[in-house]
């Protein structure tokens, strides 16, 4: 798979007394707030920028809990290999820019999340009852 550009992603895990925040384009399932590092970013320091530009939250805390490798988008060719934060953020979250909603994830919830996300977030919850978080 030589052809697959593998993208350096930093994603957020923003836990909630509603549950976990994740965020959706116009079309499309839901994601956990992050995105692609730029040159030079760290990808924890892109999980930062990406929740405060899509969310306009402001973090204040940030763990790093573990990487993750998505996976490959036949359609587009590329391959997320996630650095996966927990993220402690002061605000109160709106859509920015791409993001058009947000809701809060919980077991059982019916939002139609993407896979990778739903196996990121199984991750930290097996994290977290391990006392890991």
């Amino acid at each position: 798979m030589s052809d697959v550009k593998r993208r350096r992603r930093g994603t957020a895990i923003v836990e909630t007394e509603r549950g976990i925040l994740v965020t959706a384009g116009r079309h499309g399932a839901f994601l956990l707030p992050g995105g692609e590092a730029e040159h030079a970013e760290s990808r924890i320091e892109a999980a930062m920028r990406e929740l405060r530009e899509e969310t306009g939250l402001r973090p204040y805390y940030t763990k790093y809990l573990f990487r993750y490798v998505g996976k490959v988008n036949k359609r587009y060719h590329y391959q997320d290999h996630h650095t996966v934060c927990l993220i402690k953020a002061d605000g109160v979250p709106t859509p920015h820019h791409e993001i058009k909603y947000i809701a809060y994830y919980t077991p059982g919830s019916d939002i139609h999340i993407h896979p990778d996300t739903e196996e990121i977030i199984h991750k930290y919850y097996a994290y977290k009852k391990l006392g890991q978080t």
